[in-house]
């Protein structure tokens, strides 16, 4: 490897020059989210977590979830999380956007008591980091002519993060790979 270079994953580099440090930070988040948060301090105790949703029918999501229809967050379950959980956290990701990942969600200090998330609501006290598209929302899934695989993954924290409703997706996507103990994804691809 040549001098000043990074690699981040998957053979790809970077040079680490001052114009290209937002790129290299970005294309790192990727590289973190193809691993799910591999790399981090965290250990993971175990894909303990279990995500299903009613309206999720052999792995495909209905287009009213996403651009095509309504735009509304699906219902989302999940059961298993450790009884020792200080608050849950759930990110919505397309693991196979040009620019990888594409963050749709991220919602985070969920009460660690509560095992659901209603269809277009947030539960009470949650918190919403910003998306790739720059806001603190659910982005609908917005698929094309090609499949994608987008990912529901709910996160077991051991902490309560400190962050504000609207911060930055990598400050929330930071703090939520510090403090993961256990997660469970559900992956989707999206009815266009």
């Amino acid at each position: 490897m040549q001098p000043g270079m990074y690699r981040y994953g998957r053979g790809q580099r970077c040079r680490l020059g001052l114009p290209a440090v937002t790129g290299c930070l970005i294309l790192l988040l990727g590289a973190l989210a193809g691993c799910s948060l591999v790399g981090s301090a965290t250990t993971f105790q175990s894909d303990s977590i279990t995500v299903t949703s009613p309206v999720i029918a052999k792995g495909v999501i209905p287009a009213r979830y996403t651009c095509h229809g309504t735009g509304q967050s699906p219902p989302l379950h999940w059961s298993g999380a450790p009884t020792r959980a200080k608050s849950i956290a759930l990110v919505v990701d397309d693991s196979d956007a040009p620019i990888t990942p594409y963050i749709y969600w991220i919602v985070f200090n969920i009460n660690p008591t509560t095992t659901d998330i209603q269809q277009g609501q947030l539960p009470p006290g949650a918190r919403q980091a910003d998306n790739s598209a720059g806001q603190a929302a659910y982005d609908p899934l917005c698929p094309r002519n090609h499949d994608h695989t987008y990912r529901f993954t709910v996160y077991a924290l051991d902490s309560v993060l400190s962050l504000p409703d609207g911060t930055t997706l990598k400050s929330a996507w930071q703090a939520i790979s510090q403090a993961a103990t256990a997660r469970g994804r559900l992956p989707v691809i999206a009815d266009s």
